[in-house]
């Protein structure tokens, strides 16, 4: 018999968990977002990878350390809560929930750019309506149908992603690229150092969803020594990976045209050529379908489990009586992602995206200095050196400065709510309490 409090199943070994991480990881955006990277940073578009990956690597460090201490589900929200209280810890939740909604929005934009064009002209408000319904029907048709395509999806990505790093090292020894691209930090609105870190802002979105790997902390089976060997390993990976991918695309295709393109990958097998179009452009498709079908689940459930808890309403536990999925929290986020779709750009939503992730990372980069003077934890757990969490917050910091005015509106409307509901939440929360305590004496 099932209890409410009974643990769950060990079952997730260092490989495993590696695997996990990396196509959490290893996703669309590089796929659709390495031409605004180029835009801002100009043709050394591997250094923006670079710095966002060592970026990445200071707060993977503070969660490696949560994670072991605190081995359950929950992630920031549940360290936010530990540090400061259920009202900073609903903050952190809604806006990984923003966040996921925000991503999603970015993705459908990013499917309906030069890859589908290969196929088909469609105008982009079609595209996003077709196909975040599409995504929506998916997801609520079950978790089983939903994560078997994953699986097939990560291995074609990945597939792609080394296609153009295979095609960028022809077309080099072939002598049609140009090395000296690689070098070039800057624009003609921007010296090296702004360039570098406006182009870091969104070649960090690149290596978002490490953050989401603590909530299966609880079902690995030795997460003091497996958790972090599989995070920082899985992220030096597709950090590897994104930086030779932006060798390849920056020395194969001038960065104006990086720069114009939607499809930035697509040039690469253009100036190559051997490769059909046709063929890079459906493993694309493929790949941002997968990207949004992911974080639309990671969404959809959060929303749920949220308003299961009592801080999100009620109807969001809604779910279908055969599949047993919740079909109102997969309308609702999928419609906020409807309406981010139609009115934002690629790059200003994953700006948004980004400027949602650095509140919840500079909570988790603080929440480490915090607990440790207040809460020993698992015995033997990680313990990131204290310079590292430091580091991580300050860099939170750093990127913020560098977002533009329009995306801090947002991120700041989107922060407005999230503080409204969590209030909200905390006054309930303090009712029952009281009702309680009045019953109790």
């Amino acid at each position: 018999m099932e209890t409410k409090d009974q643990p769950l199943k060990r079952a997730l070994t260092t490989p495993l968990l590696y695997f996990f991480i990396l196509g959490d990881v290893l996703g669309a955006g590089v796929y659709v977002l390495i031409g605004q990277v180029a835009a801002d940073s100009g043709g050394a578009v591997w250094v923006p990878l670079a710095v966002a990956l060592g970026l990445a690597l200071l707060t993977a460090a503070s969660y490696a350390e949560l994670a072991t201490k605190y081995p359950r589900a929950g992630g920031a929200s549940h360290y936010a809560t530990r540090a400061y209280g259920p009202f900073a810890g609903f903050v952190a939740g809604f806006c990984m929930l923003a966040a996921g909604v925000v991503s999603v929005a970015a993705l459908a934009r990013g499917f309906a750019g030069d890859y589908l064009t290969e196929f088909v002209t469609v105008p982009v408000a079609l595209v996003a309506v077709l196909f975040l319904v599409a995504l929506a029907l998916l997801n609520a048709r079950g978790i089983r149908e939903s994560t078997r395509a994953n699986a097939v999806a990560t291995v074609v990505e990945v597939g792609g992603l080394a296609v153009i790093v295979v095609l960028g090292a022809w077309l080099l020894l072939r002598g049609d690229g140009d090395l000296g691209r690689l070098t070039r930090l800057g624009t003609a609105e921007k010296g090296a150092a702004a360039a570098v870190l406006s182009g870091s802002v969104l070649a960090f979105y690149s290596f978002v969803g490490f953050e989401t790997s603590v909530n299966v902390a609880e079902e690995t089976r030795d997460p003091r020594r497996s958790y972090p060997r599989a995070l920082f390993g899985a992220l030096a990976t597709a950090g590897g990976v994104y930086v030779l991918v932006g060798l390849a695309a920056s020395a194969a295709v001038p960065t104006d045209v990086l720069a114009r393109s939607s499809g930035p990958l697509l040039e690469v097998v253009r100036a190559a050529g051997g490769v059909p179009v046709e063929l890079f452009s459906a493993i694309a498709l493929v790949a941002v379908a997968n990207g949004a079908l992911l974080t639309g689940i990671m969404s959809s459930r959060l929303a749920y489990g949220m308003a299961r808890d009592g801080l999100l309403p009620a109807a969001l536990t809604r779910v279908l009586p055969r599949r047993r999925t919740p079909w109102v929290a997969i309308a609702a986020t999928t419609a906020l992602a409807l309406l981010l779709a139609l009115t934002g750009s690629v790059a200003t939503l994953a700006s948004t995206l980004v400027l949602l992730l650095l509140v919840v990372f500079f909570m988790v980069n603080t929440a480490v200095l915090v607990l440790r003077r207040r809460e020993e934890g698992e015995p033997g757990h990680f313990r990131a050196p204290t310079v590292l969490p430091v580091l991580g917050a300050a860099s939170c910091v750093l990127l913020a400065t560098q977002i533009e005015a329009q995306v801090w509106l947002r991120g700041l409307l989107v922060l407005a709510v999230g503080a409204v509901l969590g209030a909200v939440a905390a006054a309930r929360r303090g009712g029952r309490s009281a009702v309680a305590g009045g019953d109790h004496s």
